[in-house]
């Protein structure tokens, strides 16, 4: 039996999962990501996590094909080399490069979205489909795209951003520089906030009932009040869920894949997120070829999507 580890970095937590050539994860084990850290000291960290999950499930190292990691940050997945982490405070990052040496195996770097797109894509809703693109709303709106079962990474190796395409011109300011981007609008913070703003403005809203004091609310309050019959909270997500589309609409007309998996927490708010989304996207592209339009599905792998994925990056290329 041959194994891969797969290793889902991220900036609080990071963990390695063993994969079996079924796709199967054998065992798993997170540990702090414990920044700030000097980046050789993260490495000797990775390599021993990656030494303790094979040998908490029994296997020998040397049956270890490859390790793959999904990591945030701009990575060229040919050098291995992330260009930049601002999360993490590296630059010009030999992540891919290092971690060979220490381990004595190959190893493959990936961005973290499409890490996890990939996972999914493998092994989860998309599983079947050639093309897909798993959209993540989270803090941000992370994206990962597979055209005729490849990632799109681009010749700079940073394609795919959808969430820093802009719908809205000069409107909110975002962390990337640019003004009206979709993750400004669209992802789970944004909803949190315009949840918090309605708040402010309506203090009668059941919102306030659903989380009690302001810094309380997240993406699931102004569901949660919209169920007992909020209007205000109704009305954020009416909001929300037209950008949401928006957004999904300009990934049907510049791709037209066979599916989207929307991933993140809210995901877990099924047919009642899903249901009006699928309705704005069909009302907002047109296909002339066939009667055919993607489908929208919730992912199903949630956090071992970015094990699964970097555990089988070889596949990828």
């Amino acid at each position: 039996m041959h194994y891969t580890i797969g290793i889902d970095l991220g900036g609080t937590t990071m963990t390695a999962g063993l994969v079996d050539e079924k796709l199967n994860i054998v065992g798993k084990l997170t540990r702090p990501t414990s920044l700030p850290r000097p980046a050789a000291d993260l490495e000797e960290a990775l390599a021993d996590l990656c030494r303790a999950v094979t040998e908490s499930c029994g296997v020998p190292y040397t049956a270890i094909d490859y390790v793959g990691i999904g990591t945030p940050g701009s990575v060229d997945f040919n050098t291995g080399i992330i260009g930049n982490n601002p999360n993490f405070g590296y630059s010009n990052w030999a992540l891919g490069p290092d971690m060979q040496d220490l381990l004595g195996c190959k190893v493959y770097v990936e961005n973290d979205a499409n890490a996890a797109a990939f996972g999914e894509y493998i092994a989860g809703a998309a599983k079947g489909c050639r093309n897909a693109v798993i959209i993540t709303l989270g803090t941000g709106i992370g994206s990962g795209i597979i055209l005729g079962g490849k990632l799109l990474r681009g010749f700079n190796y940073a394609a795919g951003e959808m969430g820093h395409t802009v719908i809205v011109k000069d409107g909110r300011h975002c962390n990337c520089g640019r003004r009206g981007c979709w993750e400004r609008y669209a992802s789970a913070r944004a909803l949190t906030e315009d949840a918090q703003a309605a708040m402010q403005e309506d203090r009668g809203s059941l919102m306030w009932k659903v989380a009690d004091h302001i810094e309380a609310v997240n993406a699931k309050t102004p569901f949660d009040a919209a169920a007992m019959g909020d209007a205000t909270a109704k009305r954020v997500l009416d909001n929300w869920i037209d950008y949401v589309g928006c957004g999904l609409a300009n990934v049907v007309n510049t791709f037209e894949p066979e599916i989207i998996c929307i991933g993140g927490g809210v995901s877990a708010q099924g047919e009642v997120l899903l249901g009006p989304i699928r309705d704005y996207v069909l009302a907002e592209t047109h296909n002339f070829t066939s009667e055919k339009a993607p489908l929208i599905r919730a992912c199903t792998l949630r956090n071992d999507a970015g094990v699964l994925g970097a555990a089988a990056l070889a596949e990828s290329i």
